[in-house]
């Protein structure tokens, strides 16, 4: 339930998150990086992670760490295998020798998956055409599922041998449990379709197998759609039953909510300006000029103000017990204020941290420091590249 602003916490104060003790509540979100070519860490990576903790965030998140091969978004990022640990340690041990602590983000892209770049089928819960590879997916078996759910539950083991501090299991963007849960990509007739309830199952099915495995040893969060942003797409209302649902499971020790999808309306989460020109640069000449020409319809835009999915994530925070991470639009000391005052326990940045890494060290220097993060979006494109703010090349 909301708090009384006078007793709300110091969000720069230390805080505990599961058995997880954190220097504060700001967490840097999960954002593709763009620095494994090979699919293994780099010290471009390293890098990534390091300056955040430096600049002084309680936690950051390495995105996206996929459970299997097929489950990566395309071949370039890091899969959960033995040969991957050794780098991954060394990315923990960098980010604890700055004083945060690791979070390590963990999924199945299912549909969103580049089955071109992968070369092996992406999965869905049906037959579908991929918007981004051209290609049709391959609906997930009953024996696909159980692969997935212990191949999250292999991916915490190996996290937790990584030196990782916390858990991530991605629910959101219409990623492989999340298509499970819209109406619109889930036409099943099984078990795993038609009411909310089975089409819940994959999401519960991965938080309570992650906990299985990991125990009390690290904390679990989740990062689950409030909205999938399209006509057919999950609800909010159902979303907040998904919720309740999750928090019932006991599996998990916080919630990130989100919005959108990777498939059908990306910048239903971004907000802000929309950078068809630099996102069509980034592509070989074919794709290039059908961005052009088709983007606007794709990438939709919405325009960004501070805090903009707290309208939505007040209806679970009032709901809810489970501990809450408020993500979009936290950029500043007083947003960061205004969470903690309607109840949340902890707020997500991302895009404001590629523009300064040392913005918390900033804030707490300076609460009333602005951002720099301008929200033009044109970080985006340069995952391909290695995420970074094309303005600080200026």
């Amino acid at each position: 339930m909301p708090s009384d602003p006078s007793t709300a916490p110091d969000v720069l104060a230390p805080a505990t998150l599961g058995p997880l003790r954190l220097r504060n509540r700001v967490i840097k979100a999960a954002t593709f990086e763009g620095a494994t070519p090979e699919g293994l860490v780099t010290d471009a990576l390293i890098d990534y992670h390091r300056r955040p903790a430096a600049g002084g965030v309680g936690m950051t998140t390495v995105a996206y760490l996929a459970v299997s091969p097929e489950g990566r978004t395309e071949r370039r990022q890091i899969h959960w295998r033995p040969e991957a640990v050794p780098g991954l340690r060394r990315l923990t041990d960098a980010v604890h020798a700055e004083g945060a602590a690791a979070a390590a983000q963990i999924g199945h892209a299912g549909p969103v998956a580049d089955a071109r770049s992968n070369g092996a089928p992406a999965l869905s819960c049906a037959p579908m055409l991929n918007p981004i590879s051209m290609r049709r997916t391959r609906a997930a078996t009953a024996a696909d599922i159980d692969r997935i759910t212990a191949a999250h539950a292999r991916a915490a083991r190996l996290a937790v041998e990584s030196g990782f501090d916390s858990v991530e299991i991605h629910l959101g963007h219409n990623y492989f449990a999340s298509a499970f849960l819209s109406p619109r990509l889930n036409p099943r007739t099984d078990a795993y379709g038609g009411s909310l309830a089975n089409r819940a199952r994959v999401a519960r099915g991965l938080a309570r197998a992650v906990r299985a495995e990991v125990g009390g040893r690290v904390a679990v969060t989740a990062k689950l759609n409030m909205e999938d942003g399209y006509p057919g797409g999950l609800r909010l209302e159902d979303s907040l039953q998904v919720a309740r649902w999750l928090q019932e499971d006991g599996a998990l020790d916080a919630l990130e909510l989100t919005a959108g999808s990777s498939l059908m309306n990306p910048m239903y989460l971004f907000t802000g300006d929309v950078p068809l020109r630099e996102f069509a640069a980034a592509f070989p000449l074919p794709q290039r000029l059908g961005i052009r020409w088709f983007g606007k319809k794709f990438l939709r835009a919405y325009p960004y103000q501070d805090t903009y999915l707290m309208d939505r994530a007040v209806r679970f925070r009032a709901v809810l017990d489970l501990p809450l991470i408020l993500l979009g639009g936290v950029t500043t000391r007083a947003t960061m204020d205004r969470a903690m005052a309607a109840g949340f326990q902890y707020v997500a940045m991302a895009r404001a941290l590629l523009r300064e890494p040392d913005l918390v060290n900033r804030l707490a220097a300076d609460p009333a420091a602005p951002s720099r993060c301008i929200h033009c979006n044109r970080c985006m494109p340069t995952i391909y590249t290695g995420t970074r703010c094309p303005e600080i090349d200026h």
